[in-house]
């Protein structure tokens, strides 16, 4: 009776084992991400920009989503919106303040289908936010390797992070909009 037990234990587990699935570790592809922001000026006009200098880790499970994390932190220095002076601007203590706040860093606590929550950290703030997202793959990509996709925004206000600089217009209103639109879009490659 003891063998057929053990024999039963061992069909069962060569059945079972293949349908357990584990947390896989990515790695963002700087080729192929892009940490974006869109601010209002003036009232009147979107400007764009996006941080060009990267790095993080996704562990994505996506069987159980309680397993999955992402962890990423973004050089302020790498800011661009296509005009040096104002990068230059929004680099210094009026801004972001990156020769003493250098790096911006997303901690997550939680996945759930269409959304990770976490902390983000600007400026020496940390705030609790959850992004609504979209979670692609994982995909066979080019040379066997696999990735996966999240992409998503969110709007946040700048001053609670500190981020306070501001003029007034003569007309009514003011220069920098105190919203930011926030845009994610990362591929991530297994380890």
């Amino acid at each position: 009776m003891r063998q057929l037990m053990q024999v039963m234990f061992m069909a069962i587990s060569l059945f079972v084992t293949p349908f357990v699935f584990a947390a896989d570790t990515y790695v963002i592809d700087p080729a192929h991400t892009s940490f974006g922001f869109t601010a209002t000026h003036m009232m009147i006009s979107k400007v764009p920009g996006e941080f060009e200098k990267f790095s993080g880790t996704i562990t994505y499970d996506p069987h159980d989503l309680a397993n999955s994390k992402a962890n990423v932190s973004i050089d302020v220095n790498s800011i661009n919106t296509r005009i040096e002076q104002r990068d230059h601007h929004l680099r210094s203590p009026d801004f972001f303040d990156a020769a003493r706040y250098p790096i911006i860093t997303f901690v997550s606590t939680k996945f759930t289908p269409g959304h990770i929550s976490g902390k983000l950290t600007m400026r020496g703030v940390t705030q609790f936010i959850t992004i609504p997202v979209s979670i692609l793959g994982p995909v066979k990509a080019l040379g066997d390797r696999q990735a996966i996709g999240i992409s998503g925004s969110l709007t946040v206000n700048r001053q609670n992070y500190g981020i306070n600089w501001n003029k007034n217009l003569d007309q009514g209103g003011v220069f920098v909009s105190n919203d930011i639109l926030l845009s994610i879009n990362i591929e991530a490659d297994k380890q």
